[in-house]
């Protein structure tokens, strides 16, 4: 271990400060407020450094030892601290932001005792350090930050909630009436959210601790506001501003809400919108309808394992890690992420994702083609991200033309494509995508960057205007080729009459200090001193050789210089003209990645189907009020993935008022768990628009899939297993209809038997005589069985429909 120590100082960059400059710092750093969550590096030109209980911080949870850390000054000024290298900045950054939401991240820059503040992010607003987090890696998730305006009435709690997505810039309203935040929690979800805004409460009420306790379970940060500044004045001008478009829609939107406009004001102010100018008209609003998407909670989320975890020991151990088969650069990835937060409920809907992915299915040829273009196409989204916020350059432009070229491919494969859904493959993507690529859109596109862009020089990995743009750049261009001629003539020159062999002997060099300048080495210098002295000038005499120049070579490299200067600022100019103009095709560039991003997981989707050892079929999907949930030969995909597992598939039949409320008992490691999760998981990918790992499957469309899984405590919060279990049976009980699924595996056992039983009872009975959810019940509670024999009571006061048994029996591998 003492070795490993070692290693690290020695790879740590030296903190190197004099003590005048140590002073200043100290003096600044006092001057700075206290704020427990943020983490403040401080740029030293070649490293970071942290301070105090930063300092702290990350030697403990990046180096994993305090020897790493170092004193600032001495005595009882004396300042604990830590350098941070430039990889280790980014492996933190991308820590804080993207995986941890309890810090945010400030970066400074300046000397002595002058620093100042130049970025600041939070897990919801990563701005500022797209350009660290991104720089090696695709964006998988575009994070969103809510705000909530709580009014608390008798019968439950009103909820304003506004929210911003600063990547797709994108920004919304929603108003509901809630109880337990159940609908809270569920919007978090669905919206993928990674901060809140709150107003603070002088006094913490229940509800607040509550409505705390959901953002933790949903891994979101807290940020708290004044309650001031959660007021909905002059929102319709500032939403008009950044909202294309006549005021009049703007006002009616807003005019609907009561609560919502307060947080949606709130979230501008915090996220400053209105500060940036390219933000003007280009996002666009939304109203979130809770009611669009199947709703899901955290609990639901964990149990069915939707999306990954870091103690995955493989990508098939999540959802989306097993689902996840794009080939765009991004923009795929964060399409599925949102469509796992949000499985559809309009059956048409589903169906029509599910024609799409059935036509791959069937044919290969064309998903293998499509896939193929596929892969040659960049992140646009990110791209016209860049190119918005003025931060692109030309190499961003020839990625978008890159993209843009492999379309008529694309297009030719659809239209050879002539099976039983072309009409639909043709409505939904052909045509939008014919229209996009005629010549008003992106050949006009493709036409600018061929005529401005030099694409011979692409090979080298140089980005330049094309000569032949610019008539000032072409005159420029031919200047410094002569001079380049001459110089290369005044070297042959030199050589002849220096009597030395060209390239050889007499080097021609250009560097930063000198320009161009001879270079002989120490060997041929004797040979030539006289002449040396006389007709040359001597710069530097090294190990490598002598440097010299004349008279003519210096005019020349001076000329050469000026005019090489004149073309870069030349390029500058034209590449700020191009890029300003290949803004201009920012709405097709957003229709076209929201076509491409829709086909790669469609495409993703039928890849999975179709190259699994036992191969997905089609569900059948009614509405919610039709139809049972029928899984013939269920399996569950992420287990059945796993190599070293032989899956035995099992048949789930929940049909209404026979057998609509299954209880299943059996052994320990029989598989019970697996067996009531893979069917919540079934619903799921066949409610995204996917086939699932069935003989044959029929499903009646649910609202909401509730999952009381595993018993998880959190002492740290004062909620213990029993607490725990209560909560979350309290959260189904509260928020099912008998429209949703409901899992529960293992309920009551927190307690003492006698009571867990007692509660399992009456849980069970309420879920089948009022809610009358189809639910998968799991325990070990033999005597529950008993529910399903009171079907045929003869009480009439008490008719229990819909329970049977099911009971899990091991095979004994002789």
């Amino acid at each position: 271990m003492a070795e490993n120590f070692d290693d690290l100082t020695n790879k740590l960059p030296e903190l190197k400060l004099d003590s005048k400059q140590a002073q200043g710092f100290l003096s600044f750093f006092k001057t700075l407020p206290d704020d427990p969550r943020a983490i403040r590096l401080f740029d030293r030109r070649d490293y970071y450094t942290a301070h105090g209980d930063n300092a702290t911080f990350i030697a403990k949870t990046y180096y994993h030892t305090t020897t790493a850390m170092r004193q600032l000054g001495n005595g009882s000024n004396a300042l604990s601290s830590v350098s941070v290298s430039r990889n280790m900045f980014e492996t933190i950054a991308r820590d804080l932001l993207l995986d941890r939401t309890d810090h945010s991240l400030e970066l400074y820059e300046g000397s002595g005792s002058n620093w100042r503040l130049v970025k600041s992010g939070t897990p919801g607003n990563i701005g500022s350090f797209e350009d660290v987090l991104f720089a090696n890696s695709e964006m998988q998730d575009s994070p969103v930050i809510v705000a909530l305006s709580l009014n608390f009435r008798e019968n439950g709690c009103t909820i304003g909630l506004g929210f911003v997505d600063l990547t797709k810039r994108v920004l919304g309203m929603a108003e509901f009436l809630d109880c337990h935040f159940t609908n809270v929690e569920a919007a978090l979800v669905a919206l993928g959210c990674k901060e809140c805004l709150l107003p603070i409460e002088s006094v913490k009420s229940t509800e607040y601790r509550m409505l705390r306790d959901v953002l933790t379970k949903c891994g979101v940060m807290l940020t708290e506001k004044k309650k001031y500044e959660f007021r909905a004045r002059d929102l319709v001008q500032d939403l008009c501003r950044l909202v294309k478009g006549p005021i009049e829609p703007v006002r009616d939107f807003v005019s609907g809400f009561e609560y919502a406009p307060g947080a949606l004001g709130a979230l501008l102010s915090y996220a400053e919108l209105l500060a940036d100018e390219s933000n003007y008209e280009n996002y666009t609003l939304r109203r979130y309808n809770l009611d669009s998407y199947m709703r899901l909670d955290s609990a639901a989320m964990r149990a069915l394992n939707v999306l990954e975890s870091k103690t995955d020991a493989n990508k098939n151990f999540s959802l989306f890690g097993l689902m996840n088969r794009t080939c765009t650069a991004g923009m795929g990835k964060r399409l599925l992420h949102i469509w796992l937060k949000q499985p559809l409920v309009d059956v048409a809907e589903i169906n029509s994702r599910l024609d799409i992915v059935q036509a791959f299915v069937e044919d290969t040829v064309l998903r293998q083609d499509l896939r193929q273009h596929l892969k040659r196409i960049s992140d646009i989204e990110r791209l016209m991200h860049n190119l918005q916020k003025r931060r692109a350059g030309l190499q961003h432009i020839v990625k978008l033309y890159q993209s843009s070229i492999r379309l008529p491919f694309i297009k030719r494969a659809l239209e050879i494509y002539d099976g039983q859904f072309s009409s639909v493959m043709r409505s939904r993507y052909l045509e939008p995508l014919q229209f996009l690529t005629d010549d008003e859109h992106l050949n006009k596109f493709i036409g600018l960057v061929e005529v401005s862009v030099d694409l011979d020089q692409l090979e080298n990995r140089e980005y330049m205007i094309s000569p032949s743009y610019d008539s000032t750049l072409a005159n420029l261009k031919e200047q410094r080729e002569l001079l380049e001629s001459q110089i290369h003539n005044l070297h042959r020159q030199t050589a002849d009459d220096l009597d030395l062999p060209i390239d050889k002997a007499l080097k021609l060099d250009k560097g930063t200090q000198f320009g161009h300048v001879f270079r002989i080495t120490k060997k041929e210098e004797p040979k030539i001193r006289k002449k040396l002295n006389t007709q040359f000038i001597v710069l530097e005499t090294r190990k490598d050789g002598v440097k010299f120049t004349n008279t003519k070579l210096k005019k020349l490299g001076d000329k050469y210089q000026q005019i090489l200067e004149e073309y870069k600022n030349c390029q500058k100019k034209l590449v700020d003209k191009v890029v300003q103009t290949a803004t201009t095709f920012s709405q097709v560039f957003e229709s076209l990645a929201e076509i491409i991003s829709e086909l790669d997981v469609l495409l993703s989707f039928a890849d999975l189907a179709s190259s699994c050892p036992t191969p997905y079929t089609r569900p059948d999907i009614t509405p919610a009020d039709e139809g049972d949930i029928i899984l013939e030969g269920c399996r569950h995909p992420c287990v059945e993935a796993q190599d070293w597992v032989n899956f035995i598939p099992n048949d789930c039949k929940l049909v209404r008022e026979k057998t609509w409320f299954e209880i299943i008992t059996g052994p320990n490691m029989g598989g019970k768990s697996t067996f009531i999760r893979q069917v919540g998981v079934n619903i799921l990918m066949a409610q995204v628009g996917s086939f699932v790992p069935c003989d044959k499957a029929s499903i009646s469309v649910r609202d909401c899939i509730f999952a009381r899984v595993g018993a998880g405590d959190c002492q740290l919060r004062g909620v213990s297993t029993f607490m725990q279990e209560m909560l979350e049976t309290a959260s189904i009980l509260k928020g099912a209809t008998e429209k949703s699924l409901i899992i529960i595996d293992e309920l009551g056992r927190g307690t003492s038997t006698y009571d867990g039983f007692g509660l399992a009872w009456a849980i069970c009975e309420h879920i089948v005589e009022v809610i009358k959810a189809p639910t998968l019940f799991a325990t070990h509670f033999h005597e529950l069985t008993a529910l399903a024999l009171e079907n045929v009571s003869n009480d009439p006061q008490k008719q229990i429909v819909g329970v049977a048994n099911y009971h899990v029996s091991a095979h004994i591998d002789s």
